[in-house]
C-alpha cells in the first residue's frame, strides 16, 4: 500500500534514469522552501503501482501538483492526470534536438478531459508549479513576487 510524506509536491518518472533531470526541477523547488518526493513508476511497465500512486494522492487535502518527468513514449503525464484530482505539470527530459522532435508529441497530444501541462523547461516546470500552490499560499506568493521584482530590476 502506498504511503505519503505530506509534500507539496510529487514527481513521478517513468524511470530512475530520470532522476538527474527531476533535480533540476527540485532545486527551485527547495529555493522556495516546497517540500517534494521522488517516485519512480513506469505507466507501461508497472501501471498497476501508478493506479495505486494516484489513489493515495487523490486522498490528500493539502495543495498538491505532481510533476511527471518521462521521455521517449510518455504514458505517464496522461494517465496521471486523466484519474488525478491535482495539477498535473510534465516536464520531459531530452537527451538531443532529435529525441526533442521525435517524443514531444507524447507529450503534447492528451485526449480530452485529460489536463496535462507541458512545460519544456526545468526551471520553469518549478516556476509553474509554484505559482499553482501559491494560489492558496500568501507566504510563497510574496516569494514569487520577490523574485519577479528582482529579475524585473535586472533589466
Amino acid at each position: 500500500m502506498y504511503t505519503h510524506i505530506m509534500p507539496s509536491v510529487t514527481f513521478l518518472l517513468g524511470s530512475k534514469v530520470d532522476t538527474e533531470f527531476a533535480e533540476k526541477i527540485a532545486a527551485t523547488l527547495t529555493e522556495f522552501g516546497v517540500e517534494y518526493e521522488i517516485l519512480v513508476a513506469s505507466a507501461h511497465k508497472v501501471p498497476e503501482k501508478v493506479v495505486e500512486i494516484i489513489a493515495g494522492l487523490n486522498k490528500r487535502t493539502e495543495p498538491t501538483v505532481v510533476i511527471t518527468c518521462v521521455g521517449m513514449s510518455n504514458g505517464l503525464a496522461g494517465v496521471t492526470a486523466g484519474s488525478c484530482v491535482h495539477p498535473v505539470v510534465n516536464c520531459p527530459p531530452y537527451k538531443d534536438l532529435n529525441e526533442y522532435m521525435v517524443d514531444l508529441h507524447s507529450n503534447l497530444r492528451m485526449p480530452s478531459d485529460v489536463p496535462v501541462l507541458t512545460v519544456l523547461h526545468p526551471k520553469n516546470a518549478a516556476l509553474a508549479t509554484l505559482r499553482i500552490l501559491a494560489e492558496s499560499d500568501k507566504a510563497l506568493q510574496k516569494k514569487l513576487m520577490e523574485r519577479i521584482q528582482k529579475i524585473k530590476a535586472e533589466y
